[in-house]
């Protein structure tokens, strides 16, 4: 009997996904908090229980287990008690879309494997670059919109991929650069030791690689750090400009550091702006930052992971304003235009520039091949047709639509603000453009040193009980707790109804006079052991 999906299994197949979607849909109508609360010891348990060595089980029973062991303890980011990370619920059509992606199971690197995905990938880069204001839709005249060069992407597996790609872009673009300067004026100088464009004799890959440096600010995804170091630049290459009071890159200190690069002799390769950042969901002045970076001949990489979805805004696209002058733009989908894992972008001004990493295979896409091959553009060689989800759910649900769900967790996120900007408890630290919320519980009294040891425990004792699950970070040098709102369906009152199990649980924490006792890693903390047991289960609902 075959077990591979073919012409002869489709009946099979039909089955099998139909009783899978069915366990997974009465899972979800079944759902009532984010998490189970099961502990890390009762879910190795049930991992190491598996015999994956034995006989197998058949397809039913496997598929049964699954749902019993795996979606029965996994986080639902759509619940409304889940407000932690970057993750949002999922569209429908996307949903529908992945069925199709595992049964084809395309692979977009050559035209030959992928044909008409191929086509359909390139025309939501074209999209997208559109709305970013690239190409002629950014031209204020036809002899502009003629002049423009023509932009150009590729799907990604995320935001770190996408920005260790326009990274890799900016390194091989400033290189190029620098060593075509010296060579123009080796050619027409006297003296063959002449000076390239930035002070130096030594334009060899590795001697430039060393001096050159990245600019971005502490708010700044870490992916930028892990950047540098893959790309062979040196430990101390990603210099940090200061920011204003909300976490904003400053002009005015980029400038500075700009000047302090060069006057070092070191090489201004790019500048990373930022588009929501991870925890205050602030945007950087993206103009100002392309004035400063150009003028001093960087790479302006502007990482709209978080802030993409204000490109089909209504309400707040004017935020990204001075977008269409970077260089290049990570867009993570699968964060605001809720769609599933995995699902992002990196998207190039000048299209050209994408030819820089390409590499020919004589098997797979020699260099005399004409056909449109993906793989010339990706650093990954197989990869899934992500783009059928996003492409499904513009056809289904339409950008506008898209955008309307954006701008409404972004009114619900300033609601939960306004009514905490006046509690005397739980402390609002940081405003925000977008969907976070960084506070703490510190009514009057409580000191730094007990407000800072609550953070981790409350979100500890909140994530056990599986009802509310939130983050904690760092805001200003102390810890903080957080919140992403990413669930357009999620009401501002639920929000705030979760905030009440957070607030209970900090009072019954603080109430034991003893929170230098209680251990993260040993303790078993457990809300009504915490005399919590009267709030109302229903209360994030």
């Amino acid at each position: 009997m075959s077990h591979l999906l073919t012409s002869a299994t489709a009946d099979r197949y039909a089955e099998a996904v139909h009783d899978t979607v069915e366990a997974i849909a009465t899972r979800l109508r079944g759902i009532r908090q984010p998490f189970s609360g099961a502990s890390r010891d009762e879910l190795q348990s049930l991992v190491d229980a598996a015999d994956l060595d034995g006989d197998g089980v058949g397809t039913r029973a496997a598929m049964a287990e699954i749902d019993e062991v795996f979606a029965a303890n996994a986080v639902w980011f759509h619940d409304p008690g889940y407000l932690a990370h970057l993750n949002c619920p999922v569209a429908l059509p996307a949903v529908a879309a992945e069925a199709v992606l595992a049964a084809i199971n395309t692979s977009v690197d050559t035209y030959d494997q992928s044909t008409i995905g191929t086509l359909l990938e390139r025309r939501l880069i074209d999209w997208t670059a559109g709305r970013i204001g690239f190409g002629a839709d950014g031209a204020s005249s036809a002899s502009e919109a003629d002049a423009a060069p023509a932009p150009d992407g590729v799907f990604t597996s995320g935001g770190t991929q996408s920005n260790l790609q326009a990274l890799l872009l900016a390194r091989e673009s400033t290189l190029a650069r620098i060593q075509a300067a010296a060579t123009a004026a080796s050619a027409t100088a006297s003296d063959a030791d002449t000076d390239d464009a930035s002070g130096t004799t030594d334009t060899r890959r590795p001697a430039l690689l060393a001096r050159m440096s990245i600019l971005a600010t502490e708010n700044s995804h870490f992916s930028v750090q892990k950047s540098a170091l893959l790309l062979g630049l040196a430990d101390d290459a990603v210099v940090s400009v200061p920011t204003d009071a909300a976490g904003r890159l400053d002009p005015a200190a980029l400038r500075a550091s700009l000047a302090a690069v060069t006057a070092t002799g070191r090489i201004p390769m790019a500048v990373v702006a930022t588009a929501g950042t991870t925890d205050r969901g602030m945007i950087d002045p993206l103009a100002e930052i392309a004035d400063a970076a150009h003028a001093a001949g960087a790479w302006m990489h502007v990482d709209a992971a978080y802030g993409c979805g204000l490109l089909v805004s209504r309400e707040h696209r004017q935020l990204l304003a001075g977008v269409e002058r970077a260089d290049s733009v990570t867009v993570d989908y699968h964060k605001s235009f809720f769609q599933p894992v995995s699902s992002s972008a990196l998207i190039v001004r000048d299209g050209r520039e994408l030819a820089r990493i390409a590499w020919h295979a004589d098997y797979l896409n020699p260099l005399a091949n004409a056909e449109p091959n993906q793989v010339d553009k990706s650093l990954q060689t197989t990869r899934r047709l992500d783009a059928l989800k996003l492409w499904a759910t513009l056809r289904a649900l339409g950008a506008d639509e898209l955008g309307r769900m954006f701008d409404t967790t972004l009114a619900t996120t300033q609601r939960v603000h306004a009514r905490l900007s006046d509690d005397e408890e739980l402390r609002l630290l940081s405003p925000t453009q977008l969907s976070t919320v960084i506070f703490r519980w510190q009514p009057e009294g409580v000191t730094d040193a007990e407000a800072d040891r609550l953070v981790p425990l409350v979100r500890r004792v909140l994530f056990d009980a599986g009802r509310v699950l939130v983050a904690k970070t760092v805001i200003d040098g102390r810890p903080a707790l957080k919140l992403t709102l990413l669930n357009p369906e999620t009401s501002a009152e639920q929000v705030l109804g979760g905030l009440e199990l957070v607030r209970a649980a900090a009072a019954a924490l603080h109430d034991t006079g003893a929170l230098d006792a209680l251990d993260l890693n040993d303790a078993e903390l457990d809300l009504a052991e915490l005399d919590l047991a009267d709030l109302n289960p229903e209360v994030a609902r």
